[in-house]
């Protein structure tokens, strides 16, 4: 049975993903914002819905190990194991405005999340301050994106759908991503624990891969549709939406506390993937990461995934 979970979770995500895009795309041309904001807001929120549902639920039914160890997972997953793939793939360019605006901000998130537990957990004013951090990036991508585009008078594409039918579009293939992750979850996390896995090894992995699996979809759809703006910026944008986002809703409905082996090992391969990413990314003007970069990224998921099972 985990394994139907699995092969149906993943079809689901592979569709789910193709109409994201799709619906994100006609977004962006109807309000005039660049398809990389596009990536960084609404596709990868709605990637990250998996997240979302499984970080809260971990909370309400006394699993925080789960619950933290998902984020975390996930945006190492997001880096280190789907952005590989997609650049081994088609290497990826990057433009200018990810590594001098979308790179800092997704940096900055992640080292005051560290500051944040550094005191054993996570509680309900640091998660309204994650929240008040993540509407104001939103508000002011969407504002400028459009700003810059009445300035420079860049026509507007016609969008291939009519906005209710883009709108619908996201939201159906939001809840795809989530029941198709639901199902992968599952399969994975039952074969998991046939093998007597430990809860935090199975959320830093499993279930982080499981729950990363829309990115991976979504990037790779992105990839092949000549979308590289929604790809890379829908990996930057779902990492911040896990930290500021999901962690923030997660820590206001439940005060969440920390394990040391969390400060302590999973934040640093957190922050050296991050500022690895940044040194790949480099320098700020036709950068590209490459299939070589991108084999690079798989090899230390690889070391990460090893080192947690080994602990």
């Amino acid at each position: 049975m985990q394994y139907l979970y699995l092969l149906a979770g993943f079809i689901i995500l592979l569709l789910s993903g193709e109409f994201l895009v799709k619906g994100g795309v006609a977004l962006a041309r109807k309000f005039r914002i660049s398809t990389r904001v596009v990536g960084v807001t609404i596709v990868s929120f709605g990637t990250s819905a998996p997240e979302l549902v499984v970080s809260v639920n971990a909370a309400l039914t006394g699993h925080p190990a789960i619950s933290i160890g998902n984020v975390i997972g996930s945006n190492i997953s997001n880096i280190a194991l789907v952005l590989g793939l997609v650049a081994i793939f088609l290497p990826v360019p990057v433009r200018r405005k990810s590594v001098r605006i979308d790179w800092p901000i997704m940096m900055v998130a992640t080292i005051l999340f560290y500051l944040f537990i550094l005191n054993g957990n996570l509680q309900f004013f640091e998660g309204l301050t994650f929240i008040v951090l993540l509407m104001g990036f939103v508000s002011w991508s969407i504002y400028n994106s459009r700003r810059e585009n009445y300035i420079v008078g860049k026509r507007a594409e016609k969008p291939r759908y009519p906005f209710p039918v883009a709108i619908i579009m996201i939201v159906l293939s939001s809840a795809g991503l989530m029941l198709g992750a639901d199902w992968l979850v599952k399969g994975a996390s039952g074969v998991a624990r046939a093998f007597g896995v430990s809860e935090h090894a199975i959320s830093v992995s499993v279930i982080a891969l499981g729950t990363s699996i829309p990115e991976l979809a979504t990037s790779i759809v992105a990839a092949i549709r000549k979308q590289m703006d929604i790809s890379i910026g829908n990996i930057i944008g779902s990492n911040l939406f896990n930290l500021w986002g999901i962690l923030g809703i997660t820590s206001m409905v439940r005060t969440i506390p920390v394990e040391s082996s969390v400060i302590q090992f999973d934040v640093f391969w957190l922050l050296g993937i991050s500022l690895l990413l940044f040194v790949f990314i480099l320098p700020f003007k036709g950068s590209r990461i490459t299939r070589f970069e991108g084999v690079v990224f798989i090899v230390i998921y690889a070391v990460y995934i090893y080192l947690v099972f080994r602990k």
